[in-house]
């Protein structure tokens, strides 16, 4: 299987405050509104993130990002009201846990120097 880009898609309850919380998490509007209840973003990688209403299963998605400078990025999102329900440094990785308004997870990842 050769795979040529990714679509992560996180399930919500009200695209409205979804897309207000994404937009502070990104530091952006969406790219592209395809139809009313979906907002997708686009990753320097190619990938994208597709946030879209689903209530049976919001609150149910997990969702992983690699950062350059996680410092940087927990600095930028508390100027936003974003805040880490947790932080962890471990041998590979630094991260930080947060939730969104549906208790979707979204974890910031860093690579230590050397092993990504």
């Amino acid at each position: 299987m050769t795979i040529t880009n990714a679509l992560a898609g996180i399930a919500v309850e009200d695209i409205g405050e979804a897309i207000d919380f994404y937009e502070r998490l990104f530091g952006r509007m969406p790219d592209a509104r395809p139809i009313n209840d979906v907002a997708e973003w686009k990753t320097s990688g190619g990938g994208w993130i597709q946030v879209f209403t689903d209530a049976d299963r919001a609150g149910a998605s997990a969702l992983t990002l690699v950062v350059d400078d996680i410092a940087e990025e927990l600095g930028r999102l508390s100027l936003h009201g974003i805040v880490p329900v947790a932080k962890a440094i471990g041998d590979f990785f630094k991260t930080a846990k947060f939730r969104d308004p549906d208790g979707n997870q979204i974890v910031l990842s860093q690579p230590q120097h050397g092993t990504y």
